[in-house]
C-alpha cells in the first residue's frame, strides 16, 4: 500500500526485453536499506525488487503489466517516480493508492495557471465512472484531485487536474507533455461505492 508522495525521482537505466522484461533501475534510495522482494511503486505500478546495488534496483515485469501500462513504452533514461511502501505510523499525505493500475490516461493539454501546470486527461471509457469532481486519482503514482470531469460521449471523459511547482519538479510531471501516457489507478473507496452501487441495483 501506498500513498502518492513521490519520495525519488529516478530514471530508467536499462531494459531487458524476453518475452516479459526485466529493467534496471537508477535512484536516489539508499538500496542497502531495500530488501531484495520488497515492492516499490514505479510511476505507478507496483514492482518487486530482484536485484539491486548501490544506487540502483531491478524487478521483472510480465507481459501482462506491460501491455496495461505505460511500462511497455519505457526506454533507457524515461524518468521514474519512486515510492516506497507505507508503514504502520507513517504520515498519510495523500490518499491510500494499491499501486495495481487501473488503465492509461492520454494527456490533452497543459496549460500555465499561475505558477502552476493545469493539465487535461482522457481516460478510458471503462473507468469514467470512478472519476469524480474533487475526488482523487493517483497519475504515474501521484496523488492528484481531480478538478473537473467532462463527459465525451462516448463513454469516455476529460478530467483536470492542477500540478503546482513542487510536484512538477519532484516528479515527472516537468517533462510530461501533450500526446504523453500516463498510469491511471482510480480511488479504492470510489471502486467499492461503484461496486455496493451495482450490487444494490
Amino acid at each position: 500500500m501506498f500513498t502518492g508522495i513521490i519520495t525519488d525521482l529516478g530514471r530508467v537505466r536499462q531494459v531487458e526485453r524476453q518475452g516479459d522484461a526485466r529493467f534496471v533501475f537508477e535512484t536516489g534510495y539508499d538500496t542497502a536499506e531495500v530488501s531484495l522482494g520488497a515492492s516499490i511503486a514505479c510511476s505507478g505500478a507496483c514492482l518487486t525488487v530482484v536485484d539491486k546495488g548501490p544506487g540502483w534496483f531491478a524487478a521483472d515485469v510480465s507481459a501482462e503489466t506491460l501491455s496495461k501500462t505505460t511500462l511497455g513504452d519505457w526506454q533507457a533514461g524515461a524518468p521514474v517516480n519512486f515510492e516506497r511502501p507505507l508503514r504502520i505510523g507513517d504520515e498519510l499525505g495523500g490518499h491510500l493508492v494499491s499501486g495495481h493500475v487501473d488503465g492509461v490516461a492520454e494527456v490533452l493539454t497543459r496549460t500555465p495557471e499561475g505558477d502552476s501546470q493545469r493539465y487535461t486527461f482522457r481516460a478510458p471509457a471503462g473507468l469514467a465512472g470512478f472519476i469524480a469532481p474533487k475526488g482523487s486519482v493517483a497519475l504515474d503514482g501521484v496523488s492528484l484531485t481531480v478538478n473537473e470531469v467532462e463527459d465525451e460521449g462516448s463513454g469516455a471523459v476529460r478530467f483536470g487536474v492542477n500540478i503546482i511547482p513542487h510536484t512538477a519538479r519532484q516528479t515527472a510531471f516537468g517533462a510530461l507533455r501533450p500526446g504523453g501516457r500516463v498510469n491511471l489507478e482510480i480511488d479504492l473507496l470510489a471502486r467499492y461505492v461503484q461496486r455496493l452501487r451495482e450490487k444494490a441495483e
